[in-house]
């Protein structure tokens, strides 16, 4: 889930309207290529907890009790990523190809429909068409929940995240829905974003550490410091953690490290954190992407991280590998 980790979960949001009250949702699918395994499945903006869902002959069925109509993520064992847009008392149906699953087709209502056909429609096009068409279709239906979405797969969680475009859109979509509060935060989220470039300053957090300890943006007072956002299923993420680890080992004192987990398990996060001995703070609450501190610091793509001086200056974000090791031997020597 290297582009966005479990794309969609900061900034998303849920649809709307309300149900009537709770009503089951079930989504049955079928997969070739995909024999046997497990999926995750969990709702953004922390609507629906992390699921996870077994697959047997390439079939699997989930169902749950929702009372208003949630977008939720299907992850697939490669950390692939579908939304589906679920509804009290619907099924859905979703058919594909392991080897082809950006093609897979999700049925059982209209907007699933229209998110299936944004997809096939688009999914042999280069990034830049992709983004083009993205746009297209927020500007043309700001008031449907697959805009939300779209804002947030192409303009948000990427690389090279676009927030000024991205608040553009956003205020397009609180217009057509002026009621939504959730956009109007979204909104403002984006604002504060936008100021957290290079060169500006680190806003000030505060959070719990896994071990219970109290962990703010004052500690970050060394020479160099840096903030890194992995999780255990992201191997790119896990190799920067032991970068960072080597780094820390060779510059005692000059260099301090902050973590942030996006594992929707807490588990998993702690057995990686023990297996690889990593002895700074860590910061895993289980919410994935809505974990607050990740919201205040504007870190949207995975993996990330955030170099600040002993002031709190920001200096470098979202390098590689390479380019993360370079910039920490050059601020230390």
């Amino acid at each position: 889930m290297k582009k966005s980790g479990l794309l969609g979960c900061i900034l998303l949001l849920l649809l709307s309207s309300c149900g009537d009250g709770q009503k089951s949702f079930k989504i049955e699918g079928s997969f070739k290529g995909f024999n046997q395994g497990e999926l995750y499945i969990y709702g953004v903006n922390g609507s629906h907890k992390l699921d996870t869902v077994g697959v047997s002959r390439g079939e699997f069925t989930y169902q749950a009790a929702i009372t208003e109509p949630t977008t939720l993520i299907v992850v697939f064992p490669n950390y692939s990523e579908l939304p589906v847009f679920a509804e009290p008392g619907i099924s859905i149906r979703m058919k594909g190809d392991a080897s082809h699953l950006r093609e897979t087709e999700v049925k059982g209502s209209e907007i699933n429909k229209s998110m299936t056909d944004f997809r096939l429609r688009t999914c042999n096009m280069t990034p830049p068409q992709v983004l083009s068409e993205a746009e297209k279709f927020i500007h043309e239906h700001p008031e449907s929940p697959i805009s939300l979405y779209l804002l947030s797969r192409h303009f948000i969680q990427t690389a090279e995240p676009d927030f000024v475009k991205a608040q553009e859109l956003a205020k397009g979509i609180l217009k057509a829905m002026p009621n939504q509060k959730q956009v109007a935060v979204l909104c403002k989220q984006l604002e504060s974003f936008q100021m957290l470039k290079v060169g500006q300053r680190l806003p000030v957090f505060s959070a719990k550490g896994m071990k219970g300890e109290s962990v703010s943006s004052s500690d970050l007072n060394a020479k160099v410091n840096v903030i890194t956002l992995w999780a255990s299923w992201n191997y790119e993420s896990i190799n920067i953690q032991n970068l960072l680890m080597r780094l820390q080992k060779q510059h005692s004192g000059d260099l301090k490290v902050l973590s942030i987990s996006i594992d929707g398990s807490v588990k998993d996060c702690q057995r990686v954190v023990e297996r690889d001995s990593v002895r700074w703070s860590t910061i895993c609450d289980g919410s994935m992407w809505e974990t607050p501190v990740l919201q205040k610091v504007g870190m949207t793509y995975l993996p990330d991280n955030i170099i600040v001086d002993s002031q709190g200056k920001i200096l470098a974000r979202t390098l590689n590998y390479q380019d993360l090791n370079k910039k920490i031997e050059e601020l230390i020597k």
